[in-house]
């Protein structure tokens, strides 16, 4: 197969996704690299249609690949992630809005178009978590304790663009993040960006049935197909409170070969993937029987 593989600057050498490049290279495929960030794009030409079998971002928010991965899917053409479903997830502001309308459990969340505004957020909403509805990779993320905090606070916050408040969720001060990959999941945990502790470490966990269902969810919701989540353990049950589509797969086992065998699927499939299911190693699963229903068997091993 033909893949193209649109990579941002941010990640030119990361292990995800060039080692999955790598992989694919050696099964045989032929991956054309584009650059977004460091290239100038001849728009009118960029889509060849017929030339490539999938178009693949690895992007930052707001980066420019996504607007090119959009122009593949207007002309068509298979994209992995989809390009609608990427930019869904990448909006904070517009993921908690279609994922609350959906039943997922997001905490409440305000969006305002300068900081200031954040003074009308009523005082018995906080402690709050406030962060650009754009952000990733746990950047100008605060935890802002009252509305005096909240001034101090203003200064910083300018510049971000579109903000995002939500009241903060009591957690153990780490978080599970779950990844979806082939039609798999994958739990794991680690330390949360507001309770940052340098001796912890990403690390393998059981997957429950309840977070499971909601991981799955997710996918079927926003229509990604690789994909992560961000879940706190909250003392009413399970929160979401990050999407992210592509997501760098730490700690899943053979990330590289996974991620190739689910583009490869997804490529000849055309589109996107069933949801996902959590693998029998991490619990002997018993999922309510309405996202059951919906879980197909594991993905195989072709490659």
């Amino acid at each position: 197969m033909r893949l193209c593989f649109l990579v941002e600057e941010h990640y030119r050498h990361d292990g995800m996704p060039n080692e999955v490049i790598g992989q694919l290279t050696a099964w045989g495929h032929r991956v054309d690299v584009v650059r977004p960030g460091g290239s100038l794009l001849r728009m009118t030409g960029a889509v060849d249609a017929g030339a490539h079998d999938a178009w693949v971002l690895k992007t930052v928010s707001g980066g420019p690949g996504l607007t090119l991965l959009e122009a593949a899917a207007a002309a068509g053409l298979t994209t992995v992630n989809d390009a609608r479903s990427i930019r869904g997830v990448r909006d904070k502001a517009l993921a908690a809005a279609i994922g609350r309308g959906r039943g997922l459990p997001l905490p409440p969340t305000y969006a305002v178009a300068r900081p200031e505004l954040l003074r009308e957020v009523p005082a018995a909403e906080y402690p709050l978590v406030v962060k650009p509805a754009d952000g990733s990779s746990g950047r100008a993320v605060h935890l802002v304790s009252s509305p005096g905090r909240l001034e101090t606070l203003l200064p910083a916050l300018a510049g971000e663009g579109m903000l995002i408040a939500q009241p903060y969720v009591p957690n153990s001060g780490t978080d599970i993040k779950v990844y979806a990959v082939g039609g798999e999941l994958f739990a794991t945990e680690r330390c949360s960006p507001l309770h940052p502790d340098p001796s912890v470490r990403e690390r393998r966990v059981p997957l429950s049935a309840e977070v499971a269902a909601i991981a799955a969810q997710v996918g079927a919701v926003y229509g990604l197909d690789l994909y992560g989540v961000d879940v706190l353990l909250g003392p009413d049950g399970p929160v979401v409170v990050d999407v992210n589509d592509f997501p760098s797969f730490r700690q899943v086992p053979d990330a590289a070969a996974r991620v190739a065998r689910a583009v490869l699927d997804l490529a000849r499939a055309g589109g996107p993937a069933a949801a996902p299911v959590a693998l029998p190693y991490t619990l002997p699963l018993s999922i309510p029987a309405q996202a059951a229903a919906q879980i197909p068997a594991a993905a195989g091993d072709a490659v």
